[in-house]
């Protein structure tokens, strides 16, 4: 049995012909950049996030970056964020010109820890960008709370995490100052390309974004901010907004493959060995992420029974080697270091079928009885 990572020509084909004459629609109106399509998929983000304003961008790591320029981080500000994310998020800080200052991650949620936040504020930080890791929000009010004591600004990377619930019902981008999303093709909403969005309540901040977008400039060829070229395609834009409207059923069904791993691995006796994610509401699942003993060699022995999978991440911001300039060492944060060497995505996207799941779990129960 092949059961991949994450199988997209499975997940498109129920919604085929719906996607097809999106597009279709899209070619006949020749308006590809920005337009009405765009304007559409913003307001149905706005309504579906729980926000005031969406604006979509080309990406999601140009929403982080356009965020940051919005809030004007450059040279000589820090940004306080977690090592253990993907590249994007500390890089976006770099690019601007400030400085990325890592706060170590609590173990169990993956997510950057608030309790260790205010020891890294100085009198340069300007923002704190939490990280809704793999589908499940960070603890977001004593973040909240002590960005507000500091008259910090709050940035959320809610990249994969679109549709996730705090626990008491916001949802991932609607808690800061601004949020990012990311529509790559492998997120639980992906387009069929790059794509981003970034949503506010701060209507000075929306419009900030707006011109940001188009090269800073409004009206077209008067600028008065420098910006780039961060617009979203009116193609993916179409497309999203097809996809949107499965998207609730699609989290159903994650975290019901969520609650069948718990399950079959409950039947397994490996508890001691596997551990699981934990389960709190709102979580999406846009990873299903395990933490094993053997973890490299568990991850080879799934891939030759056709088992895809994935390491997220092998190796922690503070530690590569582009960032050797903030002069951090192994050892700084041993919860983002563990993480990085034990933790595996197994396949968890709503197509997956109970029998492939019980594969894969039937497989890592032969590797560990060997």
């Amino acid at each position: 049995m092949s059961v991949p990572l994450l199988d997209l020509k499975a997940h498109h084909e129920p919604i085929y012909k719906e996607i097809l004459d999106a597009i279709e629609q899209v070619i006949h109106s020749q308006a590809f950049i920005l337009g009405p399509d765009v304007k559409k998929l913003e307001e149905r983000v706005v309504s579906y996030c729980q926000t005031r304003f969406a604006i979509g961008v080309s990406s999601g790591t140009d929403a982080l970056l356009v965020s940051l320029m919005a809030l004007e981080i450059g040279l000589g500000d820090e940004v306080i964020t977690t090592p253990y994310s993907f590249f994007a998020t500390a890089g976006s800080i770099t690019r601007v010109g400030a400085k990325p200052v890592f706060v170590d991650i609590d173990p169990v949620t993956y997510n950057i820890d608030p309790g260790k936040i205010e020891k890294a504020i100085t009198p340069k930080t300007k923002a704190i960008i939490p990280v809704h890791l793999f589908g499940q929000c960070a603890d977001m009010e004593p973040i909240l709370k002590v960005a507000k004591q500091h008259n910090i600004k709050v940035v959320e990377d809610a990249a994969q995490a679109i549709g996730a619930e705090y626990k008491d019902g916001r949802r991932a981008g609607s808690m800061g100052d601004l949020g990012c999303l990311s529509f790559f093709p492998s997120k639980n909403l992906g387009a069929m390309g790059d794509g981003g969005m970034v949503v506010t309540n701060d209507p000075e901040l929306a419009e900030k974004v707006r011109i940001l977008r188009v090269h800073g400039g409004k009206p077209k060829y008067y600028h008065k901010l420098i910006g780039g070229n961060f617009r979203l395609d009116a193609l993916q834009a179409a497309i999203l907004r097809v996809k949107l409207r499965y998207l609730d059923g699609w989290s159903k069904t994650r975290r019901e493959n969520a609650e069948r791993y718990r399950a079959l691995f409950g039947e397994t006796g490996l508890t001691d060995r596997v551990i699981l994610p934990k389960d709190v509401p709102g979580h999406i699942y846009n990873q299903f992420v395990i933490r094993v003993p053997e973890r490299d060699r568990l991850q080879a022995f799934l891939k030759e029974g056709e088992i895809g999978t994935e390491v997220y991440y092998p190796l922690p911001l503070h530690l590569q080697e582009c960032f050797k300039g903030l002069e951090y060492s192994k050892g700084d944060f041993p919860n983002a270091e563990q993480a990085s060497a034990d933790s595996l995505a197994i396949p968890s996207y709503p197509e997956l079928a109970p029998a492939q799941q019980a594969y894969v779990v039937k497989q890592v129960e032969v590797f560990y009885s060997r």
